[in-house]
């Protein structure tokens, strides 16, 4: 398995080159796909051209989003749905070989069997259409209840019913975006993720949780840094799981933006690596020191970054 950076879950934005910059500078091994503007260069400009980025900085890619939405009348769907082959195509070219999408926790449209069967149906569709690049489809869920409240139905969002769909799904490329933050949330422990097989796990996020807060108490400043110093996650012995079943797959550090004290693109992502660092020596078996986070310098500390120079539409 390898690090990964998704920079929208880390509030950043920036050119592609930036990215990749960003990731090679921190040690991440990989990151994740924007398909839709990777699409239109390829197809503007060809796929040497568009990926030539990517091939010079010699980085892994490791998912990209869902590009078409799935909660749609059935025409719109049908004619999204027309795209994604292609979209799956680009990606597989440049070894992303893995989409994701997250199911929400609850809605005001269809009570929850019917919703259950509906998602069965689009997700089996969705499948259909990426297969033949190659790439496999990860579904996740969101467990915090503040998510469910003020909607007329309750969807999936524990990791059980999650897994029912996963299996009602009639397609060998489904699995499983199993991001551990959710798992604890919704009662889960690490140790179900012992009972997956690994051929399951499409792609892993990971945050941690503040201790002594219960669970119908977490909101969305919640997600964490992995290995805070007041977390209650064993996000080592998630990763350390992983290791041993043979997960090859991205692992993305995904906590609520809020905890970030700057906007600065830098700093941000420095801080991200630094704590995914932590809990996977931790997860190999190292000791690892706590020491004190250093303190930010007066200029950086109320420093918003300047919006990024233009940049040819080739990057």
């Amino acid at each position: 398995m390898f690090k990964n950076l998704n920079p929208s879950a880390l509030g950043v934005t920036g050119h592609q080159s930036e990215i990749i910059e960003l990731a090679l500078t921190f040690g991440f091994k990989g990151f994740d796909l924007e398909i839709a503007d990777f699409a239109t260069r390829a197809k503007l400009r060809g796929m040497p051209y568009a990926r030539r980025l990517i091939d010079s900085a010699k980085i892994g890619v490791g998912t990209f989003q869902l590009p078409i939405a799935w909660d749609t009348d059935e025409d719109v769907f049908k004619k999204d749905l027309e795209k994604l082959p292609y979209y799956a195509e680009v990606a597989a070219e440049v070894g992303c070989t893995r989409c994701v999408a997250t199911v929400a926790p609850a809605g005001d449209k269809l009570p929850y069997h019917e919703n259950f069967e509906f998602h069965r149906g689009r997700f089996s569709a969705i499948c259909e259409a990426l297969q033949p690049a190659g790439v496999r489809f990860g579904i996740g869920f969101q467990a915090a209840e503040y998510l469910r409240k003020d909607t007329t139905f309750q969807f999936i969002h524990d990791f059980d019913a999650l897994t029912l769909l996963m299996n009602m799904v009639e397609a060998p490329n489904i699995g499983l975006l199993l991001d551990v933050w959710d798992l604890v949330a919704s009662g889960g422990s690490v140790d179900a993720i012992r009972q997956l097989s690994v051929d399951q796990i499409v792609a892993v996020q990971i945050a941690d949780m503040p201790a002594g807060v219960h669970m119908d108490a977490l909101d969305a400043k919640s997600r964490l840094l992995p290995g805070a110093e007041n977390g209650q996650i064993d996000l080592a012995g998630a990763l350390h799981a992983l290791m041993e079943m043979g997960y090859d797959g991205p692992v993305t550090v995904k906590p609520s933006p809020g905890v970030f004290e700057t906007r600065r693109r830098d700093i941000v992502v420095k801080k991200a690596a630094e704590a995914l660092d932590k809990v996977w020596r931790m997860a190999q078996g190292e000791t690892v020191e706590v020491a004190a986070a250093p303190a930010e310098p007066p200029e950086t500390a109320e420093t918003t970054e300047p919006e990024a120079p233009a940049e040819p539409t080739d990057s």
